[in-house]
């Protein structure tokens, strides 16, 4: 091996082992259950299960932070894309948007799915947050209902 070579895998090894030392915030806050959409939809509801095992990762406070999450750079991208995530939408506040912002964030979901955005590269990691057409179905028909109730609330007022 050349001597460049030689320094060049040094100074690698040695700029992952300082990067080590860099540390994104891991926290998952704390999660009032009466907030949450379970609470709002139910439990027992399909979109609960396809937000459960596809979602919740980057978009509530319940998120699961596997072993690869505590190496650099895989640390900094998932807290960065958590932290963007729960800002877009948390499902464990869904009390604290108004029903309209409700609607629009289920609509702006169905879109996201149905054109592959979400749940998005992470399906490299977690291929089981893959989204099936049954499940993209489910999150769409959520959102249409939501819209039929805002629409049936208005009519009857």
């Amino acid at each position: 091996m050349s001597r460049r070579l030689k320094q060049a895998a040094i100074v690698i090894v040695i700029v992952f082992a300082a990067a080590q030392l860099v540390r994104p915030e891991r926290a998952n806050p704390t999660t009032d259950a009466t907030r949450t959409i379970e609470a709002h939809v139910g439990t027992t509801s399909e979109l609960v299960a396809v937000l459960d095992r596809s979602c919740r990762d980057c978009h509530s406070n319940n998120t699961v932070w596997p072993w690869y999450t505590q190496i650099a750079p895989l640390s900094w991208l998932m807290a960065r894309g958590v932290a963007e995530g729960r800002k877009a939408v948390n499902f464990s506040e869904w009390a604290s948007y108004p029903p309209e912002v409700q609607r629009t964030l289920l609509s702006v979901s169905c879109q996201d799915a149905t054109s592959g955005k979400m749940p998005g590269p992470y399906t490299l990691v977690r291929p089981e947050t893959k989204l099936s057409p049954q499940d993209i179905e489910t999150i769409c028909a959520a959102a249409r209902q939501a819209e039929a109730d805002a629409t049936d609330r208005g009519r009857h007022r």
